[in-house]
């Protein structure tokens, strides 16, 4: 059977590969959208402006609020809970 199905299945490869692709764009992006570096950096500058000024206390609160939201949002989605 394994010839017959290899035959049979053959004009859905195009469409296997184009799946394939697709998946692992998808696994890219979560990668990138998944990594706490980046909101790390945030928080380190975000309380860079505050030490130089450039914002006041309640904005720092506020975004930092958001960034450690994130943060959560993350670390559940590495843990799986998404």
């Amino acid at each position: 059977m394994g010839l017959l199905s290899a035959l049979l299945t053959a004009p859905l490869a195009p469409v296997r590969a184009v799946v394939w692709v697709a998946q692992r764009i998808a696994d890219r992006a979560d990668e990138e959208y998944y990594d706490p570096a980046p909101v790390w950096a945030a928080l380190a500058e975000l309380e860079a402006r505050l030490r130089r000024g450039e914002i006041d206390q309640d904005a720092f609160d506020r975004a930092e609020d958001e960034l450690l939201d994130r943060l959560d949002e993350i670390t559940r989605f590495r843990q799986g809970l998404r």
